[in-house]
């Protein structure tokens, strides 16, 4: 196992088993796409030729790299446990490092082509795998996988600020931010419900590069208004015909030539921020104390496209 450099490639061996035709197609394609991607895969289908030293090709392969991603097929399983082939042999490898470090997220395991209760092999239980078999969310799960392998997660690890209460002068001179936690949601989806009487009608959806401010104001409770106003957001638009996100095929697509747009409960609105990403609303429901509901309530649920993306269509 090597230690990973921002400035080379990380290097990643596919540990898996030639279960048929299909199966190694699949392999092949997922290792090609993430090659293309800035990742240093080592393929036995590449690496190694008639009359290659098999073994020598496994124990180079494995311990040159930084991450090993195990296809866990059923067949993969039954080799790996048994100790039989090429799965076998890596298995081997494998569980020698993991004695040395227990602690160690060397190995990937990525869950295909899998009826097994037990998803893993043995020596693998109790890992985090990544499960790819729904292939409807074969484009989340393969950003997933890369973002992880790459090291650039979609929600880094807020910085630890200073303790505001430490120094009494300081705390009364400290500004929270956000002004209110109640008006931020760092994920990338969730469904939110906010009173848009308050904070100027804003509210932050995303973080860093991926962050949306998304400004409301009344209409009425059928419909609500929506500005491109805040400095982070470069165009909105209402996707017409629309019902669910997942079926926006391109985000582009829609007229973004208003400053405003008032889209009605159930309606989706597409906005994208100054980075080009994209990010889609749809409102669930709306309250208006000017017609006799208590409060100024808006519900909405959201999906921020975190590759760049203008498709959200996960089928």
């Amino acid at each position: 196992m090597t230690e990973l450099n921002d400035d080379i490639p990380p290097k990643v061996f596919i540990s898996y088993s030639h279960d048929s035709e299909e199966h190694k197609h699949w392999v092949i394609q997922l290792a090609t796409r993430l090659r293309s991607n800035g990742v240093d895969v080592i393929l036995d289908t590449w690496n190694t030729k008639l009359g290659s030293d098999l073994a020598c090709f496994m124990e180079q392969g494995l311990s040159q790299s930084q991450r090993i991603i195990c296809i866990c097929s059923d067949n993969y399983l039954l080799k790996a446990n048994n100790g039989k082939g090429g799965a076998g042999y890596e298995k081997q490898i494998m569980t020698a490092e993991l004695i040395i470090d227990q602690n160690t997220d060397w190995i990937i395991p990525l869950v295909i082509n899998n009826s097994s209760d037990k998803k893993t092999p043995t020596f693998l239980g109790g890992r985090k795998y990544i499960n790819f078999e729904d292939p409807k969310l074969y484009e989340i799960r393969y950003e997933e996988l890369l973002r992880d392998i790459l090291n650039v997660p979609v929600l880094p690890i807020p910085p630890i600020g200073k303790n505001p209460f430490k120094v009494i002068k300081e705390f009364s001179q400290q500004k929270f931010l956000p002004t209110n936690e109640k008006y931020v949601s760092p994920s990338v989806f969730g469904k939110i419900t906010f009173d848009y009487s308050n904070n100027n009608g804003c509210y932050f959806i995303g973080q860093d590069e991926l962050a949306f401010e998304i400004n409301f104001s009344k209409a009425s409770n059928k419909s609500i208004y929506l500005y491109n106003d805040p400095s982070n957001i470069k165009t909105l638009a209402i996707a017409k015909g629309i019902n669910k996100i997942t079926d926006i095929v391109d985000a582009r697509s829609y007229d973004t030539s208003s400053r405003t747009r008032c889209p009605k409960v159930n309606e989706i609105v597409i906005l994208q921020n100054l980075n080009g990403f994209y990010a889609a609303i749809k409102i669930l429901s709306i309250k208006d104390d000017s017609r006799g509901d208590e409060c100024d309530e808006v519900t909405f649920e959201y999906f921020i496209q975190t590759n760049g993306s203008p498709n959200f269509l996960h089928e």
